[in-house]
C-alpha cells in the first residue's frame, strides 16, 4: 500500500453481551459483562453493545451501573415502538432512552410476511413504526441504529417492502441501518447481490452486516458484504450466538486487517499492537465462560499455527511464510512445533517482555521455564486465562519473588447438621496456620461454601501484610473438569479484584479440588502483595 494512500474507516460492533448470551450453556454475570466490555474495549471494538435494559435482572442490574469504557460507544438494545402508540410514549423506548448508553439499536421488522403474521399491523404502519423510533432517537440527541430483521429473506420476498423498512430508517436519522441475516440462510453470492442493490438507496458508510452462521458463511458474508459496500460489521468473539452462532469477529478482524485486499482499502479502530491481544481476550472469554477453547479456531486457536513432524517442520523452520498465512505474532498466537524443543524460547522471551520482565536471551534460566511451563500445560494448567499465575511463576523461577508467608497447614470442612431452630443447614469453615516474620498466625473462619471459607482464613490475618489486602476481594471462581471419574482432575481459575478496581486471574491444579483452589488463593495474595511493593 502507498503511503500516501487514503483507506476507508470500518467500524467494528460487538454484540457478545447480548447475541453471545444466546448460546447454549452461556449465562454471564454481571461481572462477566462488565469484564468482557472492558476486554472489548481494550481490543479497540467500536461499538460494544450490553444487552437489552430490562428483559432480565441481569441485564437490568448492568446497565443500572454502565461500565466505563475508554474507547468503545456503549450500545443499548431494544425495539422499535409498537403499533397504536406514539414513539414518546412507548414503554420500551422509555426503558432505552433512560439507560446512559450513548448509542441505542432497535430492531424493526422488514419481510413483509413476519409484519402480517407475527406482527398483524398493516405494512404502512410497521415503517411508520420505525420512522417515528429511530425519530425519538436522535431527538433525544442519541446515536440510532436500526437492526433490520430478516432483512435478506424480506428482500428476497418482496424487494421494494425491505427497501422501503430501512430507507425509512435511514431518512429518520439512523446513523446505522444493518442488514441481518436472521436465519443464517443468505449465501455469500446472494449478500454480494442483495447489498449492492440497498447501497443504491442508502449510503455504505451508514449500512452494517449483521449475519449468523447456519451455513458456515457468516465470516465469508460478512466480508463479501464488505466488499459490496458496508462499512459497519457486527459479530461476537469466538463467533457465540444461538444455533449455529453468529459472525466470529475473532476471523474477521485479523482478516480485514492483515489480508491485502482488505488492508489496502480499509482501516479499523484496532492498531496492530492491540490487535496482538486478540488471541488472549479469545482465550480469556472462554475461561469466563468455563469451557475449553477451540484448538483449531482461526487465527487464535492453539493448532492454528502448529505444525506435526516430518519433512513439514524443517521447511517451517527454515520459511514459515510458505506455511501460515500470516505471522501468527500478528494475532498473539505462537508458533508450535509439535515435535520438536526447538520452537518457543522466542515466544517466551516475547511474553516475559509484554509483562514487564527483561531476560537476556542466553540466561540458562529460560530453558528451564520453557520446560516447566510444557510440564504444567501437560499437568492441565492454562495460562491463557491467567496471566497473573503464569507472571509468578516466572518471577519465583528467577528470584524476584519474596517468601512473603508461608501457609503451614489448612482444613476445611463442610457440615450437615439441624441449628437451633430445628433447620438442616450446611456449615462450610475453615482454618489456616500460617508464618509470617517468624511468627505463627492461626485463624478460623466460616463461609459460603468451602472455598469461600478457605479464602476469608487465609486472608484473616497475614500480620505486617494485612493492609495490602484489606481491599482484595475473590469476585469470581470457575471450575473444570479436565479428566473423568471421581478422581479428577480438577482446574480452577480466579479472578480477583483490588479496592482501585485493578482485577487479575489465577489459576491451580489438582486431583483435589480444594488444593487447586488453595494454589490458585495463594497466587492471587502473592501478586496483590508484590505488585503493591511489600517488602519481606
Amino acid at each position: 500500500m502507498n503511503s500516501g494512500t487514503v483507506r476507508e474507516r470500518l467500524y467494528l460492533f460487538d454484540t457478545t453481551l447480548r447475541d453471545g448470551a444466546q448460546t447454549q450453556g452461556v449465562d454471564f454475570s454481571v461481572e462477566d459483562k462488565r469484564l468482557i466490555a472492558r476486554l472489548l474495549d481494550e481490543l479497540g471494538i467500536d461499538y460494544v453493545e450490553g444487552g437489552w435494559p430490562g428483559a432480565n435482572p441481569t441485564d437490568t442490574a448492568f446497565f443500572a451501573d454502565v461500565p466505563a469504557l475508554e474507547r468503545a460507544t456503549f450500545t443499548a438494545f431494544g425495539m422499535t415502538k409498537r403499533v397504536g402508540r406514539s414513539a414518546a410514549n412507548d414503554p420500551g423506548l422509555a426503558a432505552l432512552l433512560d439507560t446512559a448508553a450513548p448509542a441505542l439499536c432497535l430492531v424493526g421488522k422488514c419481510w413483509d410476511f413476519h409484519v402480517d403474521v407475527a406482527l398483524q399491523v398493516s405494512l404502512p404502519e410497521n415503517i411508520a413504526a420505525i420512522g417515528d423510533s429511530i425519530a425519538l432517537l436522535a431527538e433525544r440527541k442519541r446515536e440510532p441504529l436500526f437492526d433490520a430483521e430478516h432483512f435478506f429473506d424480506g428482500y428476497k420476498a418482496n424487494p421494494a417492502y425491505a427497501l422501503e423498512c430501512v430507507g425509512a430508517a435511514y431518512e429518520a436519522g439512523a446513523r446505522w441501518v444493518v442488514l441481518c441475516d436472521t436465519n443464517g440462510g443468505t449465501l455469500p453470492h446472494e449478500i454480494s447481490e442483495i447489498v449492492t442493490a440497498v447501497t443504491q438507496r442508502i449510503p455504505g458508510d451508514h449500512l452494517g452486516i449483521h449475519v449468523h452462521n447456519d451455513t458456515e458463511n457468516a465470516v465469508a458474508n460478512s466480508l463479501a458484504a464488505v466488499r459490496a459496500g458496508v462499512r459497519q460489521v457486527q459479530g461476537t468473539i469466538n463467533g457465540l450466538g444461538e444455533r449455529c452462532g453468529n459472525a466470529n469477529l475473532t476471523a474477521i478482524i485479523p482478516s480485514l486487517m492483515l489480508k491485502r485486499d482488505f488492508a489496502e482499502r480499509f482501516e479499523t479502530g484496532i492498531s496492530p499492537d492491540r490487535l496482538k491481544k486478540l488471541s488472549r481476550i479469545s482465550h480469556t472469554l472462554d475461561e469466563i465462560l468455563n469451557r475449553a477453547p477451540n484448538r483449531h479456531a482461526a487465527y487464535v486457536g492453539a493448532s492454528a499455527f502448529a505444525h506435526k513432524g516430518g519433512l513439514h517442520v524443517s521447511a517451517v523452520q527454515r520459511d514459515a511464510k510458505t506455511y501460515e498465512h500470516v505471522a501468527p505474532e500478528t494475532v498473539g498466537n505462537q508458533r508450535r512445533i509439535l515435535v520438536s524443543d526447538q520452537a518457543g524460547k522466542s515466544n517466551l522471551i516475547a511474553e516475559l517482555d509484554a509483562i514487564g520482565i527483561a531476560v537476556d536471551s542466553k540466561d540458562p534460566r529460560l530453558e528451564r521455564l520453557l520446560e516447566i511451563v510444557k510440564e504444567r500445560e501437560f499437568l492441565g494448567y492454562s495460562y491463557d486465562g491467567a496471566a497473573t499465575s503464569f507472571e509468578m511463576l516466572v518471577r519465583r523461577l528467577l528470584g524476584q519473588v519474596p517468601d512473603y508467608f508461608a501457609v503451614d497447614s489448612y482444613r476445611v470442612w463442610v457440615e450437615r447438621r439441624h441449628n437451633a431452630k430445628g433447620e438442616l443447614i450446611t456449615v462450610s469453615e475453615a482454618t489456616a496456620k500460617i508464618t509470617v516474620g517468624g511468627e505463627t498466625l492461626r485463624s478460623y473462619e466460616e463461609g459460603n461454601g468451602p472455598i469461600n471459607a478457605l479464602d476469608r482464613a487465609l486472608r484473616k490475618d497475614l500480620g505486617q501484610y494485612s493492609r495490602f489486602i484489606d481491599d482484595l476481594e475473590l469476585v469470581d471462581y470457575k471450575v473444570r473438569i479436565l479428566t473423568g471419574g471421581t478422581g479428577a482432575v480438577t482446574r480452577v481459575m480466579i479472578e480477583s479484584r483490588d479496592g482501585a478496581g485493578q482485577r487479575w486471574f489465577t489459576v491451580g491444579v489438582s486431583e483435589n479440588i480444594v488444593d487447586a483452589s488453595f494454589e490458585a488463593l495463594y497466587d492471587s495474595i502473592t501478586y496483590k502483595l508484590y505488585r503493591d511493593g511489600a517488602t519481606a
